[in-house]
């Protein structure tokens, strides 16, 4: 095997295969790269055997300045040859292969002689169908996954809450994700799906792989999806991302959104945001990470206390103030994350009483519950 490409065009595909390899895989040959040549192209592959990245880079490409002079694959330390090629001294490098581990790597006058694993070791990615597929610009998907995953748990106790449920079909798709002491939902319109042989079908995809999808694929691309019994296949032009889906069902969180308050107040996202990451200064600094927001009949104010280092007091500009007094405490850092994903929208929280989980809308959009975070308060002794 022998090739020659821009280098930087190599490191930038190789940087993203190598996001979905991991240190902590049981199988050695998944710590590596695949790196196989055809005539025509060269594909890079990263895996851990839930989730799989492979990048095929066109030799015919003028960009990509490709010459293949002979065809085959071997796997290559990621980590070490990944650190090689970064600091190679040009533009352009060559890397040959012989007797299909003995690799060397040239670049100006550095030449580099590394023992790589045979191509044929390492796991085949699996086959996938079009029984279920649609398409959705990337930019749209990445707008779904940026407002749902602040609720993926990141504990494996519950593998379920480790992803995100989508709801595809009747011309829609619906995320869900919580991980029990929060939610967040989105419901965006979808053009008719390609190729979809069921009124709707129902995935659930790790937060993971849909977080390293949202950062190899540009705005501009379109996402094809297509979903097996147990892998999703996302396709972006010459990027092909495998994942495991999640086992288990779903709870019906329909059941956990309130439709009725007692207590609303309207302002601007990124305002609120402000004071939030004020009170975080302290919160973080207690025993106990715990804001309270108390809204009379004249003003709204947050606060937050720490016995170690002192307290912060903030009156909040809201737009519109109604129903009944409450005083309600919940995590600050839940608060901050949900307010992100609203940007400086101005915003609708609607609570029920202190010991019930309230919401955030956006103003525009607050009789769909299209876009919707949930918070479950912290119950406190009075103060």
């Amino acid at each position: 095997m022998k090739f020659t490409i821009k280098r930087s065009i190599f490191v930038e595909h190789l940087s993203n295969v190598q996001r979905a390899i991991s240190t902590k895989t049981t199988i050695p040959v998944l710590t590596g790269v695949k790196i196989a040549v055809t005539n025509d192209s060269i594909i890079l592959t990263g895996s851990d055997a839930t989730l799989s990245i492979e990048i095929v880079i066109d030799a015919n490409e003028e960009k990509n300045g490709i010459t293949i002079e002979e065809t085959g694959s071997v796997v290559l330390a990621s980590r070490f040859f990944g650190d090689i090629v970064r600091k190679l001294p040009e533009d352009m490098m060559t890397l040959e292969v012989h007797d299909e581990v003995q690799t060397i790597v040239r670049s100006g006058e550095s030449v580099f002689k590394l023992l790589g694993t045979s191509g044929s070791e390492y796991p085949r990615l699996p086959e996938i169908d079009n029984d279920y597929t649609f398409e959705i610009p990337a930019d749209l998907f990445k707008r779904v996954v940026n407002y749902t995953i602040v609720s993926v748990s990141n504990q494996e106790i519950r593998p379920i809450f480790t992803g995100i449920h989508f709801e595809i079909g009747h011309d829609q798709l619906k995320a869900v994700a919580t991980d029990s002491h929060r939610l967040s939902q989105r419901v965006v319109p979808l053009e008719s799906p390609k190729a979809l042989k069921a009124d709707n079908f129902i995935v659930n995809i790790p937060g993971r792989s849909l977080l390293e999808l949202t950062r190899i694929v540009a705005d501009s691309d379109t996402i094809e999806m297509m979903v097996t019994d147990n892998q999703v296949l996302f396709k972006s032009g010459a990027t092909y991302l495998y994942s495991r889906l999640l086992e288990g069902n779903y709870p019906n969180t329909e059941n956990l959104l309130p439709r009725e308050h007692q207590t609303q107040i309207t302002l601007a996202a990124n305002e609120f945001l402000g004071a939030i990451e004020r009170a975080l200064i302290l919160s973080h600094q207690g025993k106990n990470n715990v804001v309270r927001l108390n809204i009379t009949d004249d003003e709204v104010i947050l606060n937050s206390r720490s016995s170690e280092v002192g307290d912060v007091t903030e009156k909040l500009e809201v737009t519109q103030h109604d129903g009944a007094e409450l005083s309600i405490a919940f995590n600050p850092d839940y608060m901050r994350e949900a307010l992100r994903t609203f940007g400086s929208q101005e915003i609708v929280l609607r609570f029920q009483s202190a010991g019930t989980p309230f919401i955030l809308l956006p103003v525009e959009e607050q009789d769909t519950f299209n876009r919707i975070q949930l918070i479950t308060p912290i119950r406190t002794l009075s103060r």
